[in-house]
């Protein structure tokens, strides 16, 4: 288990050092505000990816946990509180974004991919003998810790207009951030734990167990598939760095 958390901190790092996360400070912010909007259409697809996933899922212990944390997307059932998608649309505007770009930009075509491998991806992993595994590892690490990792070196921008006298008015990135990091090894991970990683770790780490080395490694080949679907994201604001000098 300790090789496995060796090899995703690995993958982790190497997301920080994604040259347009890296250096998202220095981009102007044209092409920031121009990360977020595409970005958004990723978030707008992260809760039919996870009732995809909840679909594929033979585990019921596994299927309970990523219920709730679907749930916690839509915080109340009578309409009184935004749902998390209406929370990023509000820190977007925050961030200075005009409401006429939010409403008039499209998807690129590198999105729309980014959108499509991501189902692909989820949808390949169901049709295996250790389904539970390698989806429960998706949606633990595409769609909790790589959020995490570049929710954060997004805020790195974000914070000096989103923190007003110690206190942060960001009811989306800055929260997810926090929740959706890896705050525990696979060893640690526990369903009193508020993150999400740690919740899906709980049961990831018994089909691991049980699994022997098959199981580690289709836990490492869904991990380095996420990433790559995350990095070939980013990659289409590469021209950015570019043009700043970076």
């Amino acid at each position: 288990m300790q090789e496995l958390d060796r090899f995703e901190d690995e993958l982790i790092e190497r997301y920080e050092q994604h040259p347009v996360l890296a250096n998202v400070t220095l981009l102007p912010d044209e092409d920031f505000a121009a990360i977020l909007l595409q970005r958004r259409f990723l978030s707008l697809a992260f809760t039919p990816a996870y009732d995809l996933a909840i679909d594929l899922l033979r585990d019921e212990a596994a299927v309970r946990i990523a219920r709730v944390i679907l749930r916690e997307e839509y915080p109340d059932g009578r309409g009184d509180t935004p749902s998390h998608r209406e929370d990023m649309m509000q820190d977007i505007l925050r961030l200075g974004v005009s409401r006429t770009d939010l409403l008039h930009t499209r998807p690129t075509a590198a999105t729309k991919k980014a959108i499509s491998d991501t189902f692909g991806l989820i949808a390949e992993a169901g049709t295996h003998d250790d389904a539970d595994l390698r989806v429960l590892t998706l949606l633990r690490f595409w769609g909790e810790i790589l959020v995490s990792v570049e929710y954060g070196r997004l805020w790195e921008r974000m914070e000096p207009l989103m923190a007003r006298e110690g206190e942060y008015r960001s009811r989306f990135y800055y929260p997810h951030h926090v929740h959706d990091a890896k705050t525990r090894t696979l060893e640690g991970g526990g369903m009193l734990s508020t993150a999400h990683p740690d919740r899906l770790a709980t049961r990831l780490r018994d089909f691991l167990i049980s699994g022997g080395e098959g199981a580690a490694e289709a836990f490492k080949e869904a991990e380095e598939r996420s990433l790559q679907l995350k990095v070939s994201f980013y990659d289409q604001f590469l021209p950015a760095p570019d043009r700043v000098g970076i």
